[in-house]
């Protein structure tokens, strides 16, 4: 059954505007946590020339997913398949590309030191690792409602919370991961790209 995330729906164009700049021209897109699958609905039809790979850990995502692939009318958005970022092996050989949205700070700090591991493995050298949500940044006063977001959030889970992008950087540069680029979107988010060096 189609699942339906308002946040999806809303920040679907100004996402897509920097992807625009920063997938490649072709090639194989690994979509990581896709929930419930309208971003990959909108992405696929967006970049006919990139085959769009949803994945998530959680049956009722994948379901969704499914779903949603089943009204696409063109050829290159893949089946959806089950991947935790965290695993030590993904069921995926290789990637151009890896998409991350909204799942940095809805998941356990071992969710994205396994995403960046992953990526370490499955991308080429200048290949993207792309991520979007909200972070904290050393120097920049952080807005309210990501003040009362990351409250939120901890008190759900003690694990989950907004993340230092210092933190990030240092992450990624352990990794073999460079952030080449800052683009500020709305609601206070911002989207990273990460660039395999």
């Amino acid at each position: 059954m189609k699942q339906f995330a308002p946040a999806a729906a809303r920040n679907r164009e100004a996402l897509a505007t920097v992807l625009a700049g920063e997938l490649p021209a072709a090639g194989l897109v690994v979509e990581i946590a896709s929930g419930s699958g309208e971003h990959a609905f909108y992405f696929a039809g967006l970049f006919p020339q990139l085959d769009w790979q949803p994945s998530d850990p959680d049956p009722e995502a994948l379901a969704s997913i499914a779903a949603w692939r089943a009204d696409f009318s063109g050829e290159n958005l893949r089946a959806p398949i089950a991947l935790d970022a965290a695993a030590p092996r993904w069921p995926i050989d290789r990637a151009d590309a890896i998409l991350c949205v909204n799942m940095v700070h809805i998941s356990p700090w071992s969710a994205t030191v396994g995403l960046f591991t992953g990526a370490e493995r499955k991308l080429e050298r200048g290949a993207p690792l792309i991520l979007y949500g909200p972070y904290f940044e050393e120097g920049t006063e952080p807005a309210r409602s990501n003040i009362d977001f990351d409250l939120s959030l901890r008190a759900r889970n003690e694990q989950w919370g907004i993340r230092d992008l210092a933190r990030m950087d240092r992450l990624a540069e352990g990794k073999g991961f460079k952030r080449m680029a800052r683009h500020a979107m709305p609601a206070n988010n911002l989207t990273l790209v990460y660039r395999r060096i």
